[in-house]
């Protein structure tokens, strides 16, 4: 039998699913929840689209189909566009503009790298996740754990660097924290358990808690401010109102 019939009759073992818009291109099926492999069954609540058994040119070549992912894939995928043009133009005219200072250029840089990191990670998981091989897939998901640190991290060096702008002390001991805090989650992944079943909640509980260390800073910097009263804290908007001499008639925005 040609090689290129076995691979077609391969995938057709496997079990197709007939009932979904779009199956290019050829050798690529999908599947329902109860077809797919065990380390495919993530969420019982998406019963079809399941891209599976598929080598590295295939998941490459699946992009381009409509799958339970593809909202995943294109959603990071344009994301990391966004803030790649964000950081070319940031850069290249914003910054400059703006008469920015060499430790802004750091800081930008940093932010934007890392939700850029981010978002090529979260592509690369959603797109080879539907890898033949159980451990490749491993690596991706993993991957894409990283990537969410590195996230975590752009958000909070800008944010912690300008609030604190004024006091190097608590920018210092902030910044020092949150870089153990994901150095820590980075140790944890290391852990043979981490990607298991098992350890689902550990993983959520795990970035829930370096994100809502967010609040500590925050509400210090609110203290240090001299709480919500104060108009740096307050965020007001300043309502222009044009007289006749500027328009002839009294208009208010």
């Amino acid at each position: 039998m040609p090689q290129k019939l076995l691979k077609t009759t391969h995938y057709i073992e496997l079990g197709s699913y007939q009932y979904w818009p779009v199956l290019i291109p050829r050798g690529i099926r999908l599947y329902t929840y109860e077809q797919v492999p065990m380390f495919l069954k993530e969420n019982p609540y998406i019963t079809d689209g399941y891209r599976a058994h598929l080598p590295s040119k295939l998941c490459l070549r699946s992009i381009f189909i409509l799958s339970n992912e593809t909202v995943n894939i294109w959603s990071h995928l344009l994301g990391f566009v966004l803030f790649f043009s964000l950081g070319v133009n940031d850069m290249s005219t914003v910054l400059p503009a703006a008469g920015a200072s060499r430790e802004d250029y750091v800081i930008y840089a940093i932010g934007l790298f890392c939700f850029q990191v981010c978002m090529l990670c979260s592509v690369g998981y959603h797109l080879f996740c539907c890898h033949r091989s159980e451990k490749t897939c491993r690596r991706w998901l993993a991957l894409d754990y990283a990537g969410i640190s590195i996230g975590i991290l752009g958000c909070y060096v800008p944010g912690v660097f300008y609030a604190f702008y004024c006091n190097s002390l608590w920018r210092q001991v902030y910044l020092v924290t949150v870089l153990a805090l994901i150095l820590a989650v980075f140790s944890a992944q290391v852990h043979p358990l981490y990607l298991s079943q098992e350890w689902r909640l550990l993983r959520s509980a795990l970035f829930c808690s370096v994100a809502a260390f967010g609040v500590l800073p925050a509400c210090h910097w609110v203290w240090l401010n001299g709480g919500f009263r104060t108009e740096i804290v307050q965020v007001r908007r300043q309502v222009p109102t044009w007289t006749t001499e500027d328009y002839g008639a009294p208009i208010a925005w």
